[in-house]
């Protein structure tokens, strides 16, 4: 049905906003009539009830719309609560605090409408609702548009860094003629970690092992190691040393094949089957051929290879082999490291940066709403919190 009155669900309910962008689903006016007999009206508000809990948005228009059974529309009664007001509200750390102590389930979390409607407000006066809310708008739509933009500047960084991974590696066609064109099979040995089996999940000789979980670009994180069995002569074989570099070999597919080199960063350990290890030949130093996995991650070269399933992309070894692997003379790749290093830690600075703003830009705007809706808000209140967060 390519017709009818549109279908919105928690899906559509994105930034405070219903987007239409997304592929809705239609019903007849019959089926309108039967489901919906209360009439939305412009200005309503929309709360999904789960996955995610508690996003919010206005109804758009006038016009029909029916609703999923993750959506709550809610209306202030006329003369008590304004929709305006009651829309910051339900964004407000309060409120949210209510949301999660009062929502259930385990795969899923959700909360029911008798508890939700159990969901305690403040309501002064609505001319004082009003006045709150137009002082609110107008300073979170200043925070909103900073963190617009620290959005916008990380996907330029992350591009930045994929151009700069491309020139210091070019395409196989590009090659300088002092490179030899070879593969990763040559460059090194790549090699399937270990199948986990629930029989190994105690036993006499427990020892950790490294999972997708671990890896991430250029990182290996050593929080959450978990440990298995290892039948006598198998650890050996599995075992990392540094300069091995491991690739995640199921991934979603932008991530497929992320890279880092295990450095040491925790002793005697292994690696499951989750992941490949390529070891480099004595032609190849392992930073640089991080720097060739990270090229291939980002230019989708380890995609065209993959095998998808359920969103999951797969990169066996036999896949990974055969996909090109430039060999400069070790000198150049020694300079090619180097200058990775410089710009790519000017960029990994700028980031950090990025976040510290977005970090701080984040507390002000809960903060502004939990002064909001707990009664001292007022403009000097909001510029003394600005103030506050600012260093000034």
């Amino acid at each position: 049905m390519d017709e009818g009155i549109p279908v919105i669900s928690a899906l559509h309910i994105k930034g405070g906003k219903v987007d239409f962008s997304l592929r809705e689903r239609f019903v007849t006016p019959e089926m309108f009539k039967r489901w919906m007999p209360d009439r939305l009206r412009r200005g309503d508000v929309l709360l999904t009830s789960e996955a995610p809990l508690g996003s919010v948005a206005f109804v758009p228009s006038d016009s029909p719309l029916v609703l999923s059974q993750r959506l709550f529309a809610l209306r202030g009664k006329a003369g008590l609560l304004d929709n305006r007001f009651l829309r910051w509200a339900l964004e407000s750390p309060q409120v949210r605090s209510q949301l999660s102590r009062r929502s259930s389930g385990t795969t899923v979390t959700g909360i029911r409408q008798s508890e939700l409607r159990r969901i305690e407000l403040v309501i002064p006066p609505v001319d004082e609702q009003r006045r709150i809310v137009d002082i609110l708008e107008d300073h979170l739509s200043i925070i909103d548009a900073v963190l617009k933009s620290c959005t916008l500047a990380t996907l330029r960084l992350d591009t930045l860094r994929k151009g700069v991974l491309a020139t210091l590696i070019p395409d196989e066609s590009n090659y300088p003629i002092t490179w030899k064109h070879s593969t990763v099979a040559e460059a090194g040995t790549v090699e399937l970690g270990r199948q986990r089996h629930p029989d190994w999940h105690n036993g006499s000789n427990m020892k950790p092992y490294l999972r997708v979980a671990n890896v991430f670009e250029d990182r290996i994180d050593v929080r959450d190691v978990k440990a298995m069995h290892w039948p006598e002569g198998t650890f050996e074989r599995f075992k990392l040393h540094q300069g091995d570099i491991l690739l995640n070999e199921g991934q979603s597919p932008e991530l497929l094949g992320r890279p880092a080199i295990y450095r040491g960063e925790l002793p005697e350990v292994a690696f499951t089957n989750s992941l490949l290890r390529f070891r480099a030949g004595p032609n190849v130093i392992p930073e640089f051929a991080l720097l060739v996995f990270r090229r291939h991650m980002h230019v989708g070269r380890f995609r065209r290879e993959s095998r998808i399933t359920t969103n999951i992309a797969h990169l066996s070894a036999s896949r990974l082999k055969p996909v090109e692997f430039p060999i400069p003379p070790i000198e150049e790749q020694v300079e090619i490291v180097r200058v990775a290093a410089e710009r790519l830690s000017t960029i990994e600075r700028v980031r950090a940066s990025i976040n510290s703003i977005e970090s701080r830009t984040t507390t002000l705007r809960r903060s502004v709403l939990t002064e909001a809706f707990s009664g001292r808000l007022t403009d000097r209140a909001i510029d003394d919190r600005i103030e506050e967060f600012a260093g000034v």
